[in-house]
């Protein structure tokens, strides 16, 4: 790979590209936002799936294992801020990078050791070392699923398997992209037991991260796939995925989800972020999945129009006090 598809594998930093205009607009008798507006005769052939977060709810809680290990290493660079002054700091950033490979979050560490005065490990190394503490964190998780003393079921996003299942037997292709290391995506793919929804299509981080990409992904579909860009729709609960599938042309669900409870209720700082980058839908799981799903595959027909009426064009996104139902 040449140094400018090296380039184009960077991902960007979050960006808000959609501002609030109109009242909250739901699908008729569901907690589904309709954001968007939808190409003609769009009916989904492939979806591609992000992992954490989005299905998985193995690693719930990383955030509570990434952010001590950072406050701890800038410690050690004896500056004068205090542990807590520390923590908002890096609780900041880690958020800002959220949604990116976790190399990504390691990178920024090495800079603000830097910024301290500090000689930073490499990247790669804080990254290996977060991933230890990580494992002791969710290694009974682990553990449970391998000798089934828990359902899969209760370690996956509410409603996951049916919408896997639903989609394929509508003949969607699945692709499952992460940016968790694919050696650890394979293996929890298989714990939950829907690595056979996907096949060889699961996709992670590896070391060289400038090599991987959710976008260079979505690229190899449309281009391996002779896939038209209107036929991808993409699941993600990170701004990086729904960027990617929007950029394609694709339509895109942002999954606001609630992983600390499986409350059924949106996430607000995963909501906001995900209509600000452009998700066309934002659903907190996947239990109404088979609304959603009949809306696409029913009532939206080769003229644009719905079966229920006309087709509204929501593209000015809704975050006002006002409520509407689509029916």
């Amino acid at each position: 790979m040449n140094r400018m598809q090296n380039q184009s594998n960077l991902e960007s930093d979050y960006r808000r590209v959609v501002e609030p205009t109109g009242p909250i607009r739901y699908l008729s008798g569901t907690t589904i936002e309709i954001l968007g507006s939808f190409p003609i005769g769009f009916v989904p052939k492939h979806a591609l799936f992000d992992f954490d977060g989005t299905l998985s709810l193995i690693r719930e809680g990383w955030v509570h294992v990434m952010v001590p290990m950072m406050v701890d290493i800038l410690l050690e660079t004896g500056t004068d801020e205090s542990p807590d002054d520390l923590f908002w700091i890096v609780e900041k950033y880690v958020a800002e990078l959220t949604g990116q490979q976790t190399i990504y979050q390691m990178i920024r560490l090495a800079e603000e050791v830097s910024r301290r005065g500090g000689r930073p490990a490499d990247p790669l190394e804080y990254k290996k070392e977060y991933h230890r503490r990580l494992m002791e964190r969710i290694r009974s998780r682990r553990e449970d699923l391998r000798q089934g003393r828990v359902d899969p079921v209760e370690m996956l996003v509410p409603g996951s398997m049916q919408l896997l299942d639903n989609l394929r037997s509508k003949n969607v292709k699945l692709y499952l992209a992460s940016g968790t290391d694919e050696v650890y995506v394979r293996e929890e793919a298989e714990l939950l037991k829907i690595d056979t929804f996907f096949g060889e299509h699961i996709y992670g981080a590896v070391d060289d991260y400038r090599s991987f990409s959710k976008a260079q992904v979505i690229q190899r579909i449309l281009a391996n796939q002779s896939v038209q860009a209107r036929k991808l729709i993409g699941f993600g609960d990170g701004y990086v995925e729904i960027q990617n599938v929007k950029e394609a042309g694709g339509i895109a669900v942002g999954v606001a989800s609630d992983e600390a409870n499986r409350s059924g209720r949106p996430d607000p700082w995963k909501r906001e972020r995900l209509i600000g980058i452009g998700a066309d839908f934002i659903v907190p799981d996947f239990r109404e999945q088979m609304q959603l799903v009949d809306f696409l595959w029913n009532d939206i027909q080769d003229d644009g129009t719905s079966t229920t009426g006309p087709l509204r064009d929501t593209t000015g996104t809704a975050r006002e006090t006002g409520e509407q139902e689509i029916d």
